[in-house]
């Protein structure tokens, strides 16, 4: 337990935020930093083959132990962290048996970690928590990933007796911008399959997740005096409410669980002459993903027929639903269920209302079912981790090693 809560630590205060701005790999400089230490580490604890390019992609092995020819088997999980809320200067607390009770966080700020709000927190009395100081996110996603997968390694290599077969494990950049598996080298990596541990609480295994998209709404306007503007001005601004506002309100992420799809506006700004949004498109379902985009389509002809061709619209995909992939192989999941439940962790098997690099990974020939690190509330100032969950995550791990190597087949 204290070996992972240090090393989770040494993680998680190094700043790590991607950039979807930048055109880089990897987009942030800082994300450097922490990929350097953690090629020393492995070479430290006696990993081979450990290896980093150019762009940061980090792979290392554990070679197998045992005479008979088994699948080899690889862990995933990135180390850059979420755009979305500071990432700088993260001071995590330590609440030891955690009493069920409200967590002050910041108490000038009034910051307050409650499982009247957030009541997975009830499942976790008498454990112990890792929270942030409500300032900052805490970096869980996906640190406690590469904790639990070094960990888990170390635990191998000091345990020769555990029998397994070749293991590979990755590092990426940049999955929390969508780029994560871009440059992943799958040949090089040389995996039968491997498992994303990117999960949320402990039990999740995942092998289907959102076909997604994003979307960028330029619109341009004529700026009139508005005394006399009749006839003449175009309002970027309102027809960017107007377009908006014909979005389906009940289909947004706060309205929406399991396998319901959304459009979610996440950045927004605009003047009479200009106004942009960017939003992002999810679905499960294939052909009501495409619906989605035609949608959007739809409204911006809508909107150009009234206002003379004033709006440009882009739509990209990001990555799409890995059931497609890993279904015909479905025996790497049941493995990990069988692991799960040999260690005491009964298995929640649901969709992810997201994506991993295990999505794209997938597509690129390399199956990668998803399963839990253990944190809550990714991407805020309210993010934790209980350190248990993160104990079993390695069980798993070691245990996944186990089962491959004496009933694992292709």
């Amino acid at each position: 337990m204290q070996q992972i809560i240090d090393r989770f630590l040494g993680y998680v205060q190094i700043d790590t935020q991607s950039d979807p701005e930048s055109k880089t790999t990897p987009s942030t400089e800082k994300q450097w930093y922490l990929a350097d230490l953690l090629v020393e580490e492995l070479e430290n604890i006696g990993m081979e083959d450990v290896t980093i390019d150019d762009n940061a992609y980090i792979m290392a092995t554990l070679p197998s132990n045992i005479n008979e020819e088994v699948p080899t088997i690889g862990f995933i999980s990135h180390f850059d962290t979420s755009p979305d809320f500071s990432g700088t200067d993260v001071n995590p607390q330590i609440i030891e048996n955690y009493d069920g009770k409200d967590i002050v966080l910041n108490a000038i700020d009034q910051i307050v970690l409650s499982p009247d709000y957030f009541e997975d927190l009830k499942q976790y009395k008498g454990q112990t928590l890792i929270t942030t100081d409500g300032s900052t996110l805490l970096g869980a996603d996906d640190k406690a990933g590469i904790t639990e997968i070094v960990t888990a390694m170390e635990y191998l290599i000091n345990h020769p007796e555990i029998k397994h077969g070749k293991i590979r494990i990755g590092f990426t950049p940049d999955e929390e911008i969508g780029r994560g598996a871009h440059l992943f080298d799958v040949d090089k990596f040389g995996a039968d399959w491997a498992y994303t541990m990117d999960g949320s609480q402990i039990g999740e295994l995942e092998y289907e997740n959102f076909n997604a998209a994003k979307a960028k709404v330029t619109i341009k306007g004529k700026s009139v005096h508005p005394g006399y503007a009749k006839n003449k001005m175009v309002n970027a601004i309102s027809i960017a409410n107007e377009f908006l506002g014909i979005l389906p309100p009940e289909e947004t992420p706060q309205n929406t669980e399991g396998r319901e799809g959304f459009f979610h506006v996440h950045h927004i700004k605009g003047e009479i002459e200009l106004a942009t949004f960017e939003l992002i498109i999810r679905d499960h379902d294939q052909t009501l993903f495409e619906k989605r985009k035609q949608l959007l389509r739809d409204i911006a002809l809508q909107l150009n027929s009234m206002y003379g061709n004033c709006i440009d619209l882009e739509i990209n995909d990001q990555y799409f639903n890995m059931r497609e992939k890993v279904e015909p192989v479905f025996h790497i999941v049941e493995i990990a269920q069988l692991a799960m439940e040999a260690v005491g962790v009964t298995p929640i098997i649901k969709p992810i209302r997201g994506g991993t690099d295990g999505s794209q990974l997938s597509y690129k020939g390399l199956p990668c079912p998803n399963i839990f690190a253990g944190g809550h509330n990714f991407h805020g100032k309210y993010e934790y981790i209980p350190v248990e969950s993160m104990k079993k995550a390695v069980d798993v791990i070691v245990k996944i090693c186990e089962l491959v190597a004496t009933h694992g087949r292709n």
